[in-house]
Parts: structure tokens; C-alpha cells; sequence
């Protein structure tokens, strides 16, 4: 797989907005927001869905909803071949997410624990509300691990390139900085680029 040149990771890195993540003490269950998410009302959850990314793209896209027994399901069919989630991490602040076909190939294979992702090309998610990720002595934990002694870490808007960038290589620090992009989960096979630029923001171009 050709991989994304140094020119255009540098780019990235200086068109992100310097936004900072938050740290937080004293997470809820997990589980407990995706719960009341889950009780919503369709109408709802369709209207945080699309809150996650651009309007341009959000409207076209395909809406999942959670039913009323916690799968998610179908709730409007796309054209654009993006799909959008009401939340994918059961805080309590949503974390919507849209993303592309490929993005939604990456999260699905991260979600059932597969060894890595199956998408041969990049993917792009966008998580207008943010997002969270936990921490331990500086570094970001790895995915789905939320161990004693981690923190809590919530995270400003943003936008994500889903595929297997490395830090090193490409000349990008692996946490949170003052540029606002880096590599989360380096060294692993879900390794990507994370961009703090509000996808709000966005305008497409004409």
C-alpha cells in the first residue's frame, strides 16, 4: 500500500487548529451515556448523528440509530456512501461520528477486535462534537483499555485519516501537541492520524 508522502502529513499538520484535549477525573460506568443515548427518541439521535460532521456531508449520509435493543439499525439511507453514529463511546457528552466507507470498514474491524483493519485505502471519519481517549503516565492508552490509573481524556472537534501512518516515519508526534494532529495508537496495526480542526468549520470546496 502506497503510503501518504511527508509533504501532505506536513500540510495536515499545520493547517489543524492548536486546540488542547481535556482532561477529566471521574469517568461514569462505561456505558452508562450510550444508554441514555439509546433511549432517545430516533428523531434525536438522528439530529446528534449528523451534528457530526458538515452539513454538506451529514445530510446526504447514511443514518444509524441504536433500537431498543442497543444494536444500531438503519434510520435513513444515504447517497453519499458516508455513515453517521450518534455515539461511539458511552460518556457522558455524545461522540458522534461520520465516515466514509472506508472509515466505517476501520471502525467496524476495530469494534469486533479484529488484528487490524481491512481498508486498503485511507478512510475519513469526522467527530465534530469530539471524542474521548484515556491516558497513563503521558501516553495514550491503547484502544479499548480502560485501566486503573488511566485518565479520562476528552477530546475537541476533529477530523481523522484512517490508515496505517507512523509517527516516526512521517515525522509526527505520537500525543496530543501543540500543532494539533498526531499519531493515536502508534506502533499498533489501528495506528492514524488525529487532526484538531473543528469540522464545523469546513467549507467545501467549489
Amino acid at each position: 500500500m502506497k503510503k501518504p508522502s511527508v509533504l501532505l502529513l506536513t500540510m495536515v499538520l499545520f493547517l489543524s487548529l492548536a486546540a488542547r484535549p481535556t482532561l477529566t477525573k471521574g469517568a461514569p460506568a462505561a456505558g452508562d451515556m450510550k444508554k441514555g443515548v439509546k433511549s432517545l427518541p430516533a428523531d434525536k439521535q438522528v439530529n446528534l448523528a449528523e451534528s457530526a460532521a458538515p452539513m454538506s456531508i451529514s445530510t446526504d449520509a447514511t443514518i444509524m440509530v441504536y433500537a431498543a435493543d442497543g444494536k444500531l439499525t438503519e434510520a435513513r439511507k444515504g447517497q453519499n456512501g458516508f455513515t453517521c453514529v450518534p455515539d461511539i463511546s458511552g460518556q457522558e457528552k455524545p461522540d458522534p461520528i461520520c465516515m466514509d466507507k472506508a472509515a466505517y470498514q476501520w471502525f467496524t474491524d476495530a469494534m469486533t477486535n479484529a488484528p487490524k483493519p481491512a481498508n486498503t485505502v485511507p478512510g475519513i471519519a469526522y467527530m465534530a462534537r469530539g471524542g474521548w481517549h484515556w491516558e497513563k503516565d503521558g501516553k495514550i492508552t491503547p484502544m479499548g483499555k480502560n485501566e486503573p490509573g488511566d485518565k479520562r481524556v476528552k477530546e475537541p472537534p476533529h477530523w481523522m485519516i484512517l490508515y496505517p501512518f507512523d509517527a516516526k516515519a512521517g515525522g509526527i508526534p505520537a500525543t496530543p501537541g501543540r500543532f494539533g494532529t498526531y499519531i493515536m495508537y502508534e506502533g499498533t496495526p489501528y495506528a492514524h492520524l488525529m487532526i484538531y480542526q473543528d469540522p464545523a468549520r469546513l467549507t467545501q470546496a467549489k
